[in-house]
């Protein structure tokens, strides 16, 4: 693993690379999503790995998948990575980003403006999630450190100084609208949720709510459905039970971190006849999908995903459009200062070094002149001595560094450093 605090002559570089729901189909971002922590903290160190890349975060949603990374080369090292794990060329689904425009996506995305559903609070916890996951593998330096803070206290500033946030929505409250506009009363239904995460309490807070005649909710660890299921008054099931209880559902809402489908279309099969054919509502929220892909070709059934709600957001993204623009020339500033406050940072890192290297210069020759004053020579023969040796060591590099650009015929070079000089006052600190 390389050391994050090692200093490098080479620039360094912010770069994002990555795939969403507005470039990519959902058929193709389960391929790269890493859905739990095990994958990402790999994924982290695999990237980390390559020559190139200093640190790197990975940010993995339903909706995106998204390299940020600090770089000594601008190549293609990170994107080959990707289409390596993918198992094909992703080019015609990726966007990249550098520098301003880097930090000017990622503290978009924090904010929730590049979201499916415009302003939801949910991103800004899975980019603090992936900022932690790669403290966590010891993937992120300084540059990406500060970069992913200074992401929360810009989306905390739109947030906050503009109506971005005002009566908060998510996939999950859209997912329920859906199912109340389009499909069923809820307070005459039985909804089936399938996870025990964020998404699905939030579903769960949302059907409680709406009055829902009966609550499922089927996890893999028993005892977290248990919960869900205790706080909003609904029936826990193991995930094994899942087969026994499908029919009951007239809608089923699912997000899982599972890799493989949990709701097969044999399962479906059997339950619809047990329904003898009432239809069903199926909204996947998960990526990978966690309902199996043919399940929609099913007599009855009707299968939505995270991509198919774009039609359902458009009057949320009419309603809050407004405070968009403000919040984007919010993160407009925000960025050119977080740029601003680099560059500072990395002319300091300069001067430092500079000095540096003349307080090793002083103090060797200093600790020289007190040795030979020690030994008996003359105060003013030594005197003489260190200012002529301390000149010739300040002098050497930068009288060699001129002496080669003079040959190179690199001007600018040289009229830097005659500007540098030509005002200079000798009596001046």
């Amino acid at each position: 693993m390389k050391h994050l605090n090692s200093t490098s002559p080479a620039r360094k570089s912010l770069v994002v690379l990555g795939l969403n729901h507005q470039t990519a189909p959902i058929s193709l971002r389960e391929r790269v999503a890493f859905a739990d922590s095990s994958s990402a903290e790999r994924a982290l160190t695999s990237l980390q790995s390559l020559p190139s890349v200093e640190e790197v975060a990975l940010l993995s949603t339903c909706n995106r998948t998204e390299l940020y990374a600090s770089v000594s080369d601008l190549g293609d090292e990170a994107k080959n990575w990707l289409h390596h794990y993918s198992g094909e060329p992703l080019d015609a689904y990726l966007y990249q980003h550098y520098d301003v425009g880097a930090v000017r996506h990622l503290f978009r995305v924090a904010s929730g403006l590049d979201s499916l559903v415009l302003g939801e609070p949910q991103i800004l916890g899975q980019v603090k999630t992936a900022w932690s996951q790669a403290r966590d593998a010891r993937t992120i330096g300084t540059s990406l450190d500060r970069l992913f803070q200074n992401a929360f206290r810009a989306a905390k500033k739109a947030r906050t100084d503009t109506s971005i946030g005002a009566n908060p929505v998510s996939v999950a409250s859209m997912a329920v609208r859906l199912a109340q506009d389009t499909f069923a009363d809820l307070s005459e239904s039985t909804v089936l949720l399938i996870g025990a995460g964020e998404t699905i309490e939030l579903a769960a807070r949302h059907l409680t709510q709406a009055n829902v005649k009966r609550l499922l909710i089927a996890n893999r660890t028993l005892s977290h459905a248990q919960a869900l299921a205790s706080e909003f008054g609904g029936y826990a099931l193991a995930l094994e039970d899942l087969p026994r209880h499908l029919h009951e559902a007239d809608i089923v809402l699912s997000a899982t971190a599972s890799r493989l489908p949990v709701v097969t279309h044999d399962m479906v099969s059997s339950a619809m006849e047990q329904r003898r054919h009432r239809p069903m509502l199926l909204l996947d929220l998960a990526v990978p999908r966690d309902i199996a892909e043919e399940v929609a070709s099913l007599r009855d059934v009707f299968v939505y995903t995270v991509d198919d709600l774009e039609v359902s957001l458009e009057d949320n993204r009419r309603s809050r459009r407004e405070a968009a623009l403000a919040a984007e020339a919010i993160i407009d500033m925000q960025a050119q200062q977080f740029m601003v406050s680099q560059q500072t940072l990395t002319h300091s890192d300069s001067i430092k070094t500079l000095r540096s290297h003349a307080d090793a210069a002083r103090e060797a020759e200093l600790s020289r002149a007190v040795a030979l004053i020690a030994a008996g020579h003359p105060v003013d023969t030594v005197m003489q001595e260190l200012a002529h040796r301390l000149t010739n060591r300040l002098m050497h590099q930068p009288t060699r560094a001129l002496r080669e650009a003079a040959q190179r015929e690199d001007h600018a070079t040289l009229r830097l450093v005659t500007s540098l000089f030509k005002s200079a006052d000798p009596n001046n600190d």
